[in-house]
């Protein structure tokens, strides 16, 4: 096995999610092709510079974006992160810069999710870790949005709409309150350490360099990007965690 190749482990995860092909011409191997896929995400090179032994670039390519269209990534992370610890969940968002190839894309009603920002060109990243520091939920924005826009969709405005938003689902909010309230809510800083693990999450995603540098033009194929780096650090650290030890909150979420 070479590197940046699937684990004999990680291919006997994957292979029962990929959809069959049951007639007609066999396609290309599947985890040949996967391998190709994961060899551009983690070296940041373009497409037509993948080696020959993976197989035609464009094999790789229009079965990445195909698995995209046909929601597989999708599919694929929701299996893989059923397992999830959702005893203490944190939100939070990454900022990426975007090449300038990745804003040449055709204008249209496409929201491509690139802004403005003080880094230039960028993209955010929103995520929602569990208790172990694994994605669960993700999503994206330009660069300039303000994080309390997507909160609602992974989990309103301000911090108060959020807690109430977390109540509802029946947790406890933990979200550090400002300095001149007129009611300060509970608050925990032991439990609000415990962020360290999602900016632990967001230093190893950006070990990849087509996530750490945006390319793609478009956000689905970036946001299937970092779908599969998810789906790939699941499958690593899944079985290196130790059991984390239990904390007084039965169920709680830890927003910046």
């Amino acid at each position: 096995m070479r590197r940046y190749d699937l684990t004999d482990f990680e291919w006997r995860v994957i292979e029962p999610l990929l959809r069959n092909k049951p007639r007609g011409v066999p396609r290309a191997d599947d985890r040949r092709v996967l391998n190709g896929i994961f060899w551009v995400l983690r070296s940041g090179a373009p497409w037509r510079d993948l080696p020959e032994r993976f197989g035609p670039r464009t094999t790789c390519y229009n079965r990445f974006a195909r698995w995209r269209k046909a929601s597989v990534w999708d599919r694929l992370m929701d299996a893989i992160t059923a397992a999830h610890d959702g005893d203490i969940q944190m939100i939070d968002s990454t900022s990426v810069r975007a090449h300038q190839q990745s804003a040449t894309a055709k204008r249209g009603s496409a929201d491509h999710c690139l802004g403005r920002s003080r880094g230039g060109l960028t993209t955010k990243i929103h995520v929602v870790v569990d208790a172990r520091g694994l994605p669960i939920r993700l999503g994206l924005t330009a660069g300039q949005t303000h994080d309390g826009q997507i909160a609602d969709t992974l989990l309103a405005d301000d911090a108060d709409r959020i807690r109430e938003l977390i109540q509802d689902q029946d947790a406890t909010p933990n979200i550090p309150p400002k300095s001149n309230p007129r009611w300060k809510p509970c608050f925990s800083k032991r439990l609000y350490r415990e962020r360290s693990l999602i900016e632990r999450f967001f230093s190893k995603l950006k070990h990849l360099r087509r996530v750490a540098t945006r390319f793609d033009k478009l956000a689905t194929n970036f946001l299937a990007m970092v779908q599969f780096a998810s789906i790939r650090l699941w499958l690593a650290l899944t079985s290196l965690l130790p059991r984390r030890r239990t904390l007084p909150i039965a169920k709680a979420f830890v927003v910046r």
